[in-house]
Formats: structure tokens, C-alpha cells, sequence
């Protein structure tokens, strides 16, 4: 069952990528395994709201900047 995590879970690996960060590394920083982890960012578990805590503090952000939306 795929769940849509959107736009948390863009911006997680869009921050990841940014910052040159491996998703390894950020699942062992918010004190995640790499498949739980893995799994929130895929979209095949949800991203609870403790959760986002956790990740934007692993990624050195805001807890807002997980749930940005652009537009084109």
C-alpha cells in the first residue's frame, strides 16, 4: 500500500540532496534504521508528527521548511 507522505517526504530528500547529506547518515542522526527511514521517505510508512521533529532536527532545519510547497 503506497502512502503519500507529500510534500514532507520531497522535501526531506530534496534537503538531503542539497546539503550533500547521505539518508543513511540522516536515519542514524533522527535515531532511525535505514529501512524505517527509508520506508517514511518512499512513501510505504507514514511520517507521524512526532516524526517531523526528529527529521528536521537530524536535517538542521525548521519543522516548517518539511512542509513547504512550491509552485511553478
Amino acid at each position: 500500500m503506497k502512502i503519500d507522505n507529500s510534500p514532507v517526504s520531497d522535501n526531506v530528500l530534496r534537503i538531503i540532496r542539497e546539503k550533500g547529506y547521505k539518508q543513511c547518515a540522516i536515519a542514524r542522526k533522527a535515531g532511525y534504521s535505514r529501512q524505517v527511514f527509508g520506508n517514511m521517505v518512499n512513501n510505504n510508512r507514514v511520517i507521524r508528527p512526532k516524526d517531523i521533529k526528529r527529521i528536521a532536527d537530524a536535517l538542521d532545519v525548521e519543522a516548517g521548511t518539511l512542509f513547504e510547497t512550491t509552485t511553478v
